[in-house]
This record gives C-alpha cells, sequence and structure tokens, in this order.
C-alpha cells in the first residue's frame, strides 16, 4: 500500500553537509536501477542540490533516511519527486524541424488515399515532456488531413514523470513558446488564453492520448507504431539499455516506419540490423524481426 511518512510538527533540518561518495552512489544506483538514469560522478554537486530539496520537501533528516524511503517502494509520492528532479524537460515546439519534414514527406502524404479510406496510423511519442512534441504531430497530421479526428488516427505520448504528464494533459502554455509553431498553425490550431497564455485546439489534443510509462519497465502496448519519437531521451541511458531500447523499439515499429532520435544520439547494438537511416536522425524499419 503506497504511503507518506507522517509529517513531524517541528521539521528536521536535512543533514547534507557531506554528500559522501557512498551516499551519491546509492542515489546513483537506484536511479540506473529502477529508471535508467546514468547520473555521472560530475554532477555530484548537481545532485546533491536537488536532493537538498527533497530532503527538506518530504522533511527528512539526511541521505540515508531518504533512499530508504525510495527502495521500500511504500513512498510513491517520493518517488516521483525524485524521477522529476533528476531529469530535464527541456523541449519545444516543432523543435529539430525536419524531423516533422520528414513525417510528412514520407510517411503522411504516401499514405493520404489509404487514411482516408480507414488505414490505420499510430504515432508515439515516448519521453513527451509537456507535450510540445506530439501536439507538433498532431498538428501536422491536421495540416494534412483536417478531419483526422474522423480517421483511425492516434498517437501516443508518455513520460515516466507524472508531473510532466500532467502539464502535458493541461496543455497551457506561456505566449513566448508559440514562437517555434508555424505561423499557418498557429492561425489554425491554437487559442490565447488569458495571462499571456495559449493552448492548442480541441481538434490536436484530441488526438493525443497521455500516459506514465517507464522507458526501462514492462511496455503494455502491442503495436505496430508507423512511426516513434524518441528524441534526447536515451542521453540519460548508459550503452546498454540504449541498445535495448532501440531494439525494443525496432520491434513495435511496422516494416517501413521511422524512428526519430535526438541530434546527440546514434542506433547502436542489435537494433542496427534492422534500422536503417532513412535522413539525419531518422531511422526506418527495413526488415521483419523473427523471434
Amino acid at each position: 500500500m503506497t504511503r507518506t511518512a507522517p509529517r513531524p510538527l517541528i521539521p528536521p533540518e536535512p543533514e547534507i553537509s557531506d554528500f559522501s561518495n557512498a551516499e551519491f552512489r546509492r542515489v546513483a544506483d537506484y536511479a540506473q536501477r529502477e529508471f535508467g538514469l546514468v547520473l555521472q560522478e560530475n554532477k555530484k554537486q548537481v545532485v546533491q542540490s536537488r536532493i537538498t530539496r527533497l530532503l527538506q520537501e518530504f522533511q527528512c533528516r539526511d541521505i540515508a533516511s531518504f533512499c530508504s524511503r525510495l527502495e521500500s517502494g511504500d513512498f510513491q509520492a517520493e518517488r516521483e519527486a525524485f524521477v522529476t528532479a533528476l531529469t530535464t524537460n527541456v523541449t519545444s515546439f516543432f523543435r529539430e524541424a525536419h524531423h516533422f519534414d520528414i513525417f510528412a514527406e514520407n510517411l503522411l502524404k504516401p499514405s493520404l488515399s489509404g487514411l482516408r479510406s480507414g488505414q490505420r496510423l499510430r504515432v508515439w511519442s515516448a519521453g513527451c515532456s509537456a507535450g510540445q512534441e506530439p501536439y507538433s504531430v498532431a498538428m501536422r497530421i491536421l495540416d494534412l488531413l483536417p478531419d483526422a479526428a474522423k480517421l483511425n488516427i492516434r498517437i501516443l505520448a508518455t513520460d515516466i514523470d507524472p508531473a510532466i504528464i500532467a502539464k502535458a494533459r493541461a496543455a497551457v502554455y506561456p505566449a513566448e513558446e508559440a514562437r517555434g509553431i508555424p505561423p499557418a498553425f498557429r492561425k489554425s490550431f491554437i487559442t490565447t488564453r488569458a495571462a499571456g497564455c495559449f493552448s492548442p485546439d480541441p481538434c490536436v489534443t484530441g488526438l493525443i492520448r497521455f500516459a506514465e510509462l517507464n522507458l526501462v519497465g514492462d511496455w503494455p502496448m502491442r503495436g505496430p507504431f508507423d512511426a516513434i519519437f524518441c528524441r534526447n531521451v536515451a542521453i540519460y541511458f548508459d550503452k546498454p539499455t540504449q541498445a535495448r531500447l532501440w531494439s525494443r523499439f525496432a520491434a513495435l515499429l511496422r516494416p517501413g516506419g521511422l524512428l526519430f532520435i535526438g541530434h546527440s544520439e546514434r542506433i547502436s547494438g542489435p537494433a542496427m540490423n534492422h534500422l536503417v537511416s532513412a535522413g539525419i536522425t531518422t531511422y526506418r524499419r527495413s526488415k521483419d524481426i523473427k523471434g
């Protein structure tokens, strides 16, 4: 049963003046074991700063007691806050715009007739952050298929961080983020809100289903997907974890489906037998995968 530690009347002061190597390794080992996150030694001060805030938030006296809560599996709030603190959710609408062009030219346009006749289209935004990526995909689809909501078209958007998934579902963004959206799309697909904010229109949000998902855990979906966007996520993982991730993506792509990754990421491991370059940091599933 999920529980949160009782809150004392007088919160103790956290004891973290000396973040030892052993404490850092305990935090880093937990992050890698549970979430696949690799915390490098040169990030020790950053990790210390973020963990200090968590000790204050959850009124823990020291690292050892906080780690014990995490490792027990009983304290879901602490676990979620840990993930939020150690991951960076920096993204923007139509980031790495060439991916959306490839998606439209190489996948959508050749399929327009089939999609209008009932052919399915499934897209996965894996590591969707605050929603900018899946909403950008949806706008690109709607630009070519204005009646997409009536067709067999769905976008799955997942992230490990429940707080960021809540922001994505809320779909409220500061006005300055609209600069990344092409002018024609701003006119067609977004609505200005109060306090200098905007939101994607319902025709955009209606194509997307958001869900929490740990990429190094079990995946409930079976696919196949026509396109998977997983950009600037694998950089948090070590090489073996990356290789397993690429292979799992390849297995969920239909033959001919596209995988989009981050500009500093490269496909490695057995997936190289099934994914071939289809553009800048873009790969196409080329072969059937047996077994």
